[in-house]
């Protein structure tokens, strides 16, 4: 559901004026000079995803299955269950990298990898918006010497036509990340700063984690970084986490065929906001979302005929 309204208080010579100032004052501000809602609204944001220190590590078996679903551990498996997602962008993340191939293993629940065969262990492509997400269970740790190493997931991501990055996530209130030897690396190569997320129950009762992977590669555009001062901007998205309306603001430069899309964080379109040919304004729109629709991450995308030039994540957090 969405509602949409023309906002045209200062004519078209100004609001090309004030858009222009505001995309700038994106552009160019330090971050430290953003107030927190203005830097989660920023598009600055984009760090290359580290490798990790210890590499691939003894226990990659080559040629795991490709898998067919979105489960990795089977219903059965013992263990808190778990689903990452994320997009796989390139390194200024103004593309999406379309079938990115994510190879990932892991521990079982007692810290024990499947050696002889492919449990815990799989393949999965990105889709054409360049997002992945998997189903498993939480990893158990296993001792590395005289210490325990923390929960942590593998992965190797290779784009198409591009090197692999091989490297490790890890999950934020780990107790042993600050004795890690890799885990607790926060600066070069290896800093796995961006790499430690935060686990969140769903409304099932799963843990839920997002995880964005910002590798070499060419995909399509999806323009985060670029604003496209010719054909339009998203201003905000707010409240951001929200719970049953947001409030998108956003302006076009030229007349055009304009859409505001929802998709969730597999790339599924799950709302269009606006759809219609608008001439060159500031306008806002009201997103309601259907009563059923679950707690998690979306996407609010702006398209200019047919172009998506930019787009914001937001998180649904009913309370």
């Amino acid at each position: 559901m969405s509602d949409l309204k023309n906002n045209n208080p200062n004519g078209r010579r100004q609001f090309l004026k004030n858009a222009s100032i505001a995309a700038l004052s994106v552009g160019l501000f330090p971050k430290n000079a953003l107030s927190r809602e203005q830097e989660s609204q920023s598009t600055m944001a984009c760090d290359p995803t580290t490798k990790d220190y210890y590499g691939v590590g003894p226990f990659y078996t080559e040629n795991p299955p490709v898998r067919e679903t979105t489960q990795l551990a089977k219903a059965s498996e013992k263990g808190e269950r778990m689903i990452i997602r994320g997009r796989v962008m390139n390194l200024d993340c103004s593309e999406a990298l379309a079938n990115t191939v994510v190879d990932v293993w892991h521990a079982n629940d007692a810290g024990e990898y499947d050696n002889d065969g492919y449990n815990l262990r799989g393949q999965f492509k990105t889709n054409s918006q360049g997002f992945y997400s998997f189903e498993t269970i939480k990893p158990g740790k296993y001792l590395n010497g005289a210490k325990y190493r923390p929960s942590h997931i593998h992965f190797k991501i290779t784009p198409e036509n591009e090197d692999t990055l091989v490297t490790q996530l890890y999950f934020k209130g780990d107790s042993d990340i600050p004795g890690d030897a890799a885990a607790s690396i926060t600066s070069g190569s290896f800093d796995a700063t961006h790499r430690i997320i935060e686990l969140s129950k769903n409304t099932e009762g799963k843990l839920e984690g997002v995880w964005d992977i910002v590798v070499n590669g060419k995909g399509g555009n999806i323009g985060t970084n670029d604003l496209h001062l010719d054909k339009g901007v998203i201003y905000s998205v707010s409240p951001n986490p929200f719970s049953d309306r947001v409030e998108i603001k956003y302006g076009i430069f030229h007349q055009a065929q304009v859409g505001i899309i929802v998709y969730d964080i597999e790339g599924k379109e799950v709302a269009r906001v606006a759809d219609s040919t608008l001439s060159s304004e500031k306008y806002e729109a009201v997103w309601t979302p259907e009563p059923g629709l679950p707690d998690g991450t979306y996407f609010i995308a702006l398209k200019v005929n047919d172009l998506q030039i930019q787009y914001m994540k937001i998180q649904r957090l009913r309370r």
